[in-house]
């Protein structure tokens, strides 16, 4: 089996983020001290109604992000994999927070290096106090004036609550 090396590894981590949270969080921050450059990909998925808009949260991450030099912000609406190839990335960042994550995961990984054998998928287990944090939940929590300081940061919470209350007019 040939080893392959690269001088500068690029990462996405590419998701919904909507909204981000310290679960993502704790994966970018650490997936930054593993790669040379990590690109943080919010998915433009027109099969959902995400509450926040692909700017918005892209607007979101920088702010959770700005202090992390090696990560930058982006987003997406075609193939991950076409995606890899116009920036030149060689790796997938996946936080996995169950068995459940991992099996589907899985059938990610393995289709997308079928698609394109150079990219490979790094799959990094949550911390364990976020195992249970998913932006659904978090949603859930504002939406009904729960607490939320604890699972995002500050200006997510902030953000969350603007848009209920928004909502809440309409």
């Amino acid at each position: 089996m040939s080893e392959i090396k690269h001088d500068y590894t690029v990462a996405v981590y590419p998701g919904s983020f909507d909204p981000v949270t310290f679960g993502h969080l704790d994966i970018i921050h650490r997936a930054a001290q593993v790669f040379d450059k990590v690109i943080v990909a919010v998915l433009n998925n027109s099969k959902k109604n995400p509450l926040f808009t692909v700017e918005e949260r892209k607007h979101l991450l920088r702010e959770a992000t700005r202090g992390i030099e090696n990560v930058e912000v982006d987003s997406f609406g075609d193939l991950l994999i076409n995606y890899m190839s116009q920036k030149q990335a060689n790796v997938i960042v996946k936080g996995l927070r169950a068995i459940s994550d991992f099996e589907s995961e899985m059938q990610m990984a393995s289709l997308n290096h079928k698609l394109n054998d150079k990219v490979e998928t790094f799959f990094m287990m949550t911390s364990p106090q976020y195992s249970y944090l998913s932006s659904s939940i978090v949603k859930e929590i504002a939406r009904f004036n729960g607490p939320v300081s604890d699972l995002v940061p500050a200006e997510v919470e902030t953000a969350l609550r603007v848009k209920f209350e928004a909502h809440e007019r309409e």
